[in-house]
């Protein structure tokens, strides 16, 4: 029978109790870390592509744009892996009871180095035939498919570090992760124009040197954090010594995990899907949908930084049964996330050229980019409030239903609707179109899941 054990100061030390105290003071404190890390995450992406765009020329631009989608697929697998352990951990931790915490850690660990080794494997088996896939052109394939293979050699460092990033906002700390997060952007910022461009007697790598810089940066990084969880005696260190295979747990990671895995995988494929769409219109639409896809990395992390926040809060809430903190956390996270987005969606509708050149002068890719933002700087504040409440319904661990809401606005509306339109009217404008519409449905769905109130009976384990 497992103890549950109450939070002493010095356990507190190694997370935040979010179940007591003023909700917009939690999620205020929680989300501006993760705010400023996912805006050095988009500062660092927009000065990359800048040094690409201008630096290296269109290929390089358009391989960018081919291999996002690609790379947002092993995101997902990370992303799936973390999202299950970190939503036991927040409702372990908010039900007091530590001794569960230390044991998820350990397992947690155990999944992604497996995991890390099977995607490196199969990743460098299949890249070219993914590239492929997606109608890369002809042109860019050889330069897409080498960066591709050097690039996966992050994985076991990334899924590593975004492991310990959700362990760590699980207990409340938002604060830690983004040191690091932030030492490695700007070490990745330093190296890329070294390894890009061979200034300072480093070799001149091109495109390659980009990735080599997020290997140098990524491990180095890790190694950092590792040190320092150890060191400070964390709850959230891994202990190798101790570390065994608890099987309930596992699956419980699993149940909730793999839904989050296959939601954003289904974003992802759909991302390829997508990209393959537009790069039937030529070259300039795929650099433009690569200009534009910076931009709406700018317009989506505050409300993904928010919906992270909300989820840990209320998993924490959940876990404590304090149903009606959740609902308070719902209607704050909702104004904070929309009030932020506003500030993008204003940009895009009214200021779109002035944030299209930052990447190009190029006359044709700034009408087509004017043409993307005009239309989905609207779905930015849908998405802002979808996140939200999704956001509540992945702290109760209902991944299942939020990956439902990813097929049906991706799959079963935006996919078939842009192609059909796409088809139809030979404009690409029709696929911003069936952008819009599935971004409004995805939120509709959401919405209404959550006025269910069936994220009340959360998914947990029956030790729990």
């Amino acid at each position: 029978m497992r103890m549950t054990v109450q939070l002493s100061s010095t356990a507190r030390g190694s997370g935040i109790d979010l179940t007591e105290g003023s909700v917009w003071r939690h999620l205020i404190a929680f989300s501006l870390p993760m705010l400023a890390g996912s805006m050095i995450q988009v500062g660092y992406s927009v000065v990359n592509a800048i040094w690409v765009g201008r630096g290296l020329g269109a290929d390089s631009m358009a391989v960018l744009t081919v291999s996002f989608p690609v790379f947002f697929l092993l995101m997902a697998v990370a992303g799936g892996l973390s999202m299950g352990a970190s939503i036991l951990v927040s409702q372990a931790f908010g039900a007091k009871d530590l001794d569960r915490v230390r044991m998820l850690v350990n397992n947690a660990m155990l999944l992604v180095c497996v995991v890390s080794i099977l995607v490196i494997v199969i990743g460098q088996l299949v890249v070219e035939s993914i590239f492929r896939l997606m109608q890369t052109p002809i042109e860019v394939l050889p330069m897409a498919v080498s960066y591709g293979r050097i690039f996966l050699c992050t994985v076991p460092f990334m899924f590593s570090i975004l492991l310990l990033t959700a362990l760590l906002r699980g207990v409340g700390d938002s604060k830690t992760p983004l040191y690091f997060q932030a030492s490695a952007l700007l070490l990745a910022a330093v190296l890329d124009p070294l390894l890009m461009f061979g200034v300072a007697g480093f070799p001149r790598l091109g495109l390659n040197g980009t990735a080599f810089a997020a290997i140098i940066a990524q491990s180095l990084a890790l190694l950092a954090m590792g040190i320092w969880l150890g060191k400070s005696g964390h709850l959230v260190a891994p202990d190798w010594r101790h570390i065994s295979f608890d099987a309930p747990s596992c699956l419980l990671m699993a149940r909730i995990g793999i839904p989050t895995m296959l939601q954003q995988g289904l974003v992802s494929t759909g991302m390829v899907v997508l990209t393959g769409l537009v790069n039937s219109y030529g070259r300039n639409a795929t650099a433009a949908f690569g200009a534009v896809g910076r931009i709406d990395m700018i317009a989506f992390m505050p409300a993904m930084s928010v919906g992270m926040a909300v989820s840990t809060i209320a998993g924490q809430n959940i876990g404590a049964m304090r149903f009606d903190r959740v609902r308070e956390v719902f209607r704050c996270g909702l104004v904070f996330a929309c009030g932020v987005t506003m500030l993008a969606t204003i940009g895009s509708l009214f200021f779109p050229d002035l944030l299209l050149h930052l990447f190009t002068d190029d006359p044709v890719i700034l009408a087509i980019g004017r043409g993307y933002l005009h239309v989905i700087g609207f779905g930015y504040l849908f998405f802002a409030a979808m996140f939200v409440s999704n956001g509540i319904i992945n702290g109760a661990g209902h991944t299942i239903a939020t990956t439902f809401f990813s097929l049906l606005g991706l799959w079963i509306v935006r996919l078939p609707l842009a192609g059909w339109l796409s088809h139809t009217y030979g404009r690409i404008e029709f696929i911003w179109y069936a952008m819009l519409f599935s971004l409004g449905l995805g939120l509709a769905a959401s919405m209404l899941y959550y006025r269910s109130d069936r994220w009340m009976q959360p998914i947990k384990s029956k030790s729990n």
